[in-house]
């Protein structure tokens, strides 16, 4: 029989954190799955002699660096689960993580995409996130990051799921194009979510799902490379899905918050990466603008949806503060 899921874990030198990944997953209560590990030519030997005879594990070496987005589209086309269950390998499943995202995905027969509660794997007393939040001036951010554990919000709808560890029906993120691999790294599950949501889709955030999660522990929070791609596919982010006049009116405010970010770089050591960032995503525009016309030609959420759906206080980002709500149909 075909796994009800498959579990998608893309692997760059990752080091022990793949191991203790997998260990996690041989300890779920649900067994239906798959585990399909894409390493993107990691030089650490990571991917190498994993053996774990209670997983159906499959290792593939894409020979290259293919980024987190083209690599889980790498995996997708191997996958046979009705769903894809997307995990980093710094996220370490609960051992009821894939029991109650059953019970959600019967709980919402109608959802196509959920999250995970993302608990920092090394202080389980604060939230690593609660669903992703897009602001509207084109600024995305894990809901209440950081935030004490007692805040975590019961099961709602958010903007997108958080890429290190969500589930999508596999013929909806077929449907809608996968990943964009452009993006290589960063942002691309918040892409994936706002795309969904231009389709009429929904994203139920799940409380009990949960994983600890370290949280940019492969690449650094801070590091020039998460920094460049971050604020680089942001720029992207927004022109390519944001409707006209959720886009166009909202310029000047764009451009001032990348001045205050700007002004914050130099408490990371980070200004450099952060301008060249920037600077190729507003250059960089030009190769969606096919992309940004078929995907609002066939828009079918409405506009006031599409506002609800985002956040639109400053100050909640300056906070972290999740924006998770119970949909009417629920």
């Amino acid at each position: 029989m075909s796994p009800l899921i498959s579990v998608i874990i893309v692997n760059y030198n990752a080091g022990e954190r793949l191991q203790k990944c997998l260990e996690h997953l041989t300890k779920q209560t649900f067994k239906a799955f798959e585990v399909l590990v894409i390493d993107n030519n990691s030089q650490d030997g990571s991917a190498d002699d994993l053996i774990f005879p209670t997983l159906d594990l499959n290792v593939t070496y894409a020979g290259e660096n293919l980024g987190f987005a083209a690599g889980n589209n790498k995996a997708v086309k191997q996958a046979k689960g009705e769903w894809l269950a997307f995990l980093n390998p710094d996220a370490y499943a609960a051992p009821n993580w894939l029991e109650e995202f059953v019970k959600g995905m019967q709980a919402y027969p109608d959802v196509e995409a959920f999250g995970s509660a993302q608990i920092d794997a090394l202080d389980k007393t604060r939230i690593d996130g609660a669903g992703d939040v897009y602001h509207i001036l084109g600024i995305a951010y894990r809901g209440y990051y950081g935030w004490e554990i007692a805040k975590l919000p019961q099961d709602g709808d958010v903007f997108a799921a958080c890429g290190a560890a969500a589930f999508y029906r596999a013929d909806v993120f077929r449907k809608l194009g996968g990943f964009e691999a452009r993006f290589f790294c960063y942002g691309e599950d918040v892409d994936l979510g706002y795309r969904l949501r231009l389709s009429g889709g929904r994203t139920i955030q799940l409380s009990q799902a949960i994983v600890y999660h370290e949280g940019s522990a492969i690449s650094g929070r801070h590091s020039d490379f998460t920094i460049y791609h971050g604020h680089r596919n942001r720029i992207w982010l927004a022109y390519k899905n944001t409707p006209f006049w959720l886009y166009w009116p909202f310029i000047p405010l764009h451009f001032l918050a990348n001045l205050y970010l700007l002004i914050r770089t130099p408490m990371f050591g980070v200004t450099r990466p952060f301008i060249k960032g920037v600077f190729d995503g507003y250059k960089g525009l030009g190769q969606f603008k096919l992309d940004r016309q078929t995907l609002l030609a066939n828009r079918k959420v409405t506009y006031a949806d599409l506002i609800r759906s985002m956040e639109c206080s400053p100050f909640k980002v300056l906070t972290r503060k999740g924006k998770n709500w119970v949909h009417e149909n629920n």
